[in-house]
This record gives structure tokens, sequence and C-alpha cells, in this order.
């Protein structure tokens, strides 16, 4: 008996969803809520990080793109979240946003998180010169 009401118990929670969950309030979800955007703004089309790419050259397209706000760096962070998605987006709302008093100081945790991109990723020369040896088989070749 207990344990069928465990299991009722379990299924009505998933029914409600997130009712009782923390942090599902507009004021955590938003980051930057006092700010406004300009009258009129129409927001770029930006280029996406998925979190593969080279996080630099992504940084230098968005404040490129980004341009015609100003210089206002709590708009910068605010649209920041536009530009991108897959594990770039959830490493980013898994963060405090509130810890980043200014532009710098969240493009350096971006960076820092994705600079693994940069270490790792083999240049031309290498792949092109890149062969399968007799002892690995396919999956192993494609993996290295």
């Amino acid at each position: 008996m207990v344990e069928e009401l465990k299991k009722l118990t379990g299924r009505v929670q998933s029914v409600e969803g997130g009712k009782g969950v923390e942090g599902l309030n507009y004021e955590d979800l938003c980051s930057q809520l006092d700010i406004e955007l300009p009258e009129g703004y129409k927001s770029p089309t930006f280029e996406i990080f998925d979190g593969t790419s080279d996080p630099k050259v992504h940084l230098t397209t968005y404040r490129d793109k980004i341009v015609l706000v100003g210089k206002n760096e709590q708009i910068h962070m605010k649209l920041f979240m536009r530009s991108i998605t897959g594990d770039a987006l959830s490493w980013y709302i898994s963060q405090n946003l509130k810890k980043w008093a200014n532009w710098v100081s969240m493009a350096s945790d971006f960076m820092d998180r994705f600079r693994f991109n940069l270490e790792n990723a083999p240049d031309v020369f290498y792949i092109h010169n890149l062969k399968k040896k007799l002892t690995e088989t396919f999956h192993e070749y494609a993996t290295h």
C-alpha cells in the first residue's frame, strides 16, 4: 500500500510539472532584468555557437553584429543568449548570471569553458596527411 501511494504521488508530481521547483520565477530566469532594449531595436541574425567551434571567433562576430545597440555592456550580455545553442546554451543557463559584473567577466568565463576547442582543433595540414593505419578499425581512424 505504501509503495502504491509513492507511485501515485510521483505521477501527480510529474503531471503538475514545475510546481514547487526552485528558480522558475521570471526574476530567476531573466538575465539583466532592469535592462531595456532601445526603442525600435531589431535583433540581428547572429551566427549561432553550439559549443564546438572557436569561441573567440564567436565573441568577435557577436560583438560586430551587436554594435548598433551601442556600448551598453548589460544589453550585450542580455542578448548574448540569442547567439548560442546546444551545449553552449546549457552552460550559459546553468550559470549564476548575477556573477557577471561586465562583458569581460562573462566573455572570460565563456572562453574558459570553450577554450578546449582551440587547443584540440587539428589544423588542415594534419587532417590532410592523416592516413588510416592497417591495424586500426575505421571507427578508430575516424575518431582520431
